[in-house]
C-alpha cells in the first residue's frame, strides 16, 4: 500500500513539475545546425539512416528553448507525445534537413520524437508539434550557411580556418553573431561541428543570442569533408 501511495504521489509530483515548465516559458530559441562531415569523423564514427547518405551540407539538429542564464527547460511534458500522423506530409522535407546520424541505424521518427519530447514540449505554448517542425524547417530554408561560408572561401576541404573569419562571414551575411561549437577527429583535432543562431519565442525571426553555448574551439578549426569512409 505504502509502494502505490508513493507512486501516485511521484506521478502527481512529476504532472506537476511538467506543468510548472511549461507555463514558465522561456527567452528565446538555439536553432542549432550540425555539419555531417564532423559528426562522422569522430572515433565513435556515424550511421547513414535508411534513406542513405545525407546530402553534403550543414543539416538540423534541433529547435531548442532556452533561458537567458544560459540553462534551458527539458521534457516539460510527457503527456504530449510525438505523433508521426501530425507531420507525415512533411517527412521527405525532414529526411533531408532533419536526419540522424547516430548509431546504431535507426528509423528517423525516433530522432524526431527525441527532439519534441526534449525540447519541443518545452514551447507548445507558442507552437504545437506540427507548427515546432515547420518553424524549423522555415528557419533552415532562410540562412544557407554552406553557401555564406563557401562564398567567403570557407570550403569543407579538411582545411584549418580560422574561427574568427567563420564567426564574420556567418555575421555578416545573417547579421547576428553565431555561437559555434566544435569537437574532435578522429586524431584530436578540433572541427566546426554545431552552429547555433538565436531565434525569438515566436520562432519567425533571428535576434541577438543573449547567451553563447559553450564553444570548445580553438583559434583554428578544420572544416571536413562529408565522405564515405567515415561511415561505421
Amino acid at each position: 500500500m505504502k509502494a502505490i501511495y508513493s507512486l501516485l504521489i511521484g506521478i502527481l509530483v512529476s504532472q506537476h513539475l511538467a506543468a510548472i515548465c511549461v507555463s514558465e516559458g522561456f527567452d528565446f530559441f538555439y536553432f542549432v545546425q550540425q555539419w555531417p562531415g564532423s559528426f562522422c569523423d569522430t572515433r565513435t564514427g556515424c550511421c547513414y539512416p535508411q534513406t542513405g547518405k545525407p546530402a553534403s551540407d550543414f543539416s538540423i539538429h534541433g529547435l531548442w528553448p532556452n533561458y537567458n542564464n544560459g540553462s534551458y527547460p527539458s521534457n516539460c511534458d510527457y503527456r504530449n507525445p510525438f505523433n508521426p500522423r501530425m507531420i507525415s506530409d512533411l517527412r521527405i522535407r525532414l529526411e533531408k534537413t532533419w536526419p540522424s546520424l547516430a548509431c546504431p541505424r535507426s528509423e528517423m521518427l525516433r530522432f524526431w520524437s527525441h527532439e519534441w519530447i526534449k525540447h519541443g514540449t518545452c514551447s507548445e505554448s507558442i507552437l504545437n508539434q506540427r507548427a515546432y517542425f515547420i518553424t524549423a524547417l522555415n528557419l533552415r530554408n532562410k540562412v544557407n550557411l554552406l553557401q555564406i561560408l563557401v562564398n567567403a572561401g570557407i570550403k569543407p576541404d579538411g582545411r584549418l580556418y580560422s574561427l574568427g573569419v567563420i564567426k564574420e562571414a556567418i555575421t555578416k551575411a545573417t547579421g547576428y553573431t553565431p555561437g559555434i561549437v566544435c569537437n574532435l577527429d578522429r586524431s584530436g583535432s578540433s572541427q566546426l561541428y554545431q552552429i547555433f543562431l538565436c531565434v525569438d519565442t515566436s520562432g519567425s525571426k533571428f535576434i541577438e543570442c543573449p547567451v553563447f553555448p559553450r564553444q570548445m574551439c580553438g583559434s583554428s578549426i578544420k572544416f571536413p569533408s562529408f565522405g564515405a569512409s567515415t561511415q561505421l
